[in-house]
């Protein structure tokens, strides 16, 4: 591993402002120091000025990508995750299963463990286990298959948390269903995200299980109870409290740009959540792919089960920015909050990750002026460079 390196030039985006005619000076895998854009040396890459350097991306809803997904319960699946992931921008995420039999995701999250403690450096990194399901409601199952759906148990989570070596860092529930305020009680606890998804929650349940302590929505407006005059749902419940953040897949077929526009203005930069919710036929042709043992046809950037339900996406971080500044007017700046600081604050690892400030991780993406991944930088290596 190179301890040394050295990024110059483009506009570097830190945490007091966008910074011209500097240089990052990265040593063992951390921001040493911002200093003045420096003469070339070893392992000294300079930037056009109308580059972008910012905080590497964090996507907290992944299942895979390049035909690999998460609940193949592999080594080479992950590697093959993380390499991928890597091009795009992403320097960590959380490994996201889906709902399946007991044993299956006892499978993927001892291997997430096991892939976790290897300490591999071949791209982004795992931060932990995003556990979509199978606690849900089969009202709202989108994707994922009803017939797995089970009734929330702090038992079995507690299980997988063991399996896992604690490292389920977030819990995608239905508030709805039988014994959800238990179990959301022992996330609280834990110090695990509780998150509302894949709910047909009213409005009261939702504001309830806020209450006792969910700070995180799941794509929202996807595969939940919506906006109704009489029943406002879980959708208005999210977009009224101060204490959720929210997942968006902007990818232009989940959400309506004007559903994107509102969301923005209701919950503002500080409490969105960009997120892919990709899946493995990502950075893939056209075609049909498995999705917990269902065909999903991608097509076009779009991904379906055979009757018409999305199923997870094919969208790229970089595509989600440049859309939501398209849908909502927002400025690059602006996204920084919602694809790095956001998620790291809501990981609680702020300190380490989010932004570049001396001493944190040296994650960093490099963007030209197109928007387009140049280079990924993750703990100060150089693991992507197109």
């Amino acid at each position: 591993m190179v301890n040394h390196l050295i990024l110059s030039g483009g506009n570097v985006y830190t945490s007091e402002g966008v910074l011209t005619n500097k240089a990052l000076v990265i040593q063992d895998g951390v921001i040493q120091k911002i200093t003045k854009k420096m003469s070339e040396e070893n392992n000294h890459f300079v930037f056009p000025d109308n580059y972008h350097i910012l905080p590497g991306f964090i996507d907290l809803h992944v299942h895979g990508i390049k035909n690999a997904d998460v609940m193949d319960a592999t080594a080479d699946a992950l590697d093959t995750i993380c390499q991928a992931l890597a091009a795009e921008g992403t320097t960590s995420f959380l490994a996201t299963t889906m709902t399946a039999d007991t044993d299956e995701i006892d499978a993927a999250v001892e291997t997430i463990q096991h892939y976790i403690c290897s300490n591999k450096k071949v791209g982004a990194e795992i931060l932990g286990i995003h556990l979509e399901g199978p606690f849900l409601s089969p009202k709202k199952m989108g994707a994922q298959p009803g017939d797995k759906i089970q009734l929330p148990n702090v038992h079995l989570l507690r299980q997988w948390q063991k399996k896992s070596g604690n490292a389920i860092r977030l819990v995608t529930l239905a508030p709805e269903q039988t014994n959800c305020i238990e179990l959301i009680n022992y996330l609280v606890a834990e110090n695990i995200i509780c998150s509302i998804g894949h709910t047909n929650a009213t409005y009261a349940q939702t504001v309830d299980a806020i209450a006792a302590g969910c700070t995180h929505v799941t794509h929202l407006f996807n595969a939940m109870s919506g906006i109704h005059q009489r029943e406002p749902g879980a959708v208005t419940a999210a977009l009224l409290s101060n204490k959720v953040m929210t997942e968006l897949i902007v990818d232009g077929f989940h959400l309506h740009p004007a559903i994107v526009e509102l969301t923005f203005k209701l919950k503002g930069k500080d409490n969105i959540l960009l997120v892919t919710d990709a899946m493995r036929a990502k950075c893939m042709q056209d075609g049909c792919y498995d999705l917990g043992g269902q065909a999903v046809h991608v097509k076009q950037g779009q991904a379906q089960l055979a009757d018409g339900t999305l199923a997870g996406s094919v969208l790229s971080m970089t595509t989600a920015i440049k859309n939501m500044m398209k849908f909502t007017g927002c400025e690059l700046i602006d996204t920084i909050k919602m694809t790095s600081e956001n998620p790291a604050r809501a990981l609680n690892v702020f300190s380490q990750k989010g932004s570049i400030v001396i001493n944190k991780d040296a994650d960093i993406v490099v963007l030209d002026d197109d928007l387009n991944v140049v280079m990924t930088v993750v703990q100060g290596k150089v693991v992507y460079q197109r």
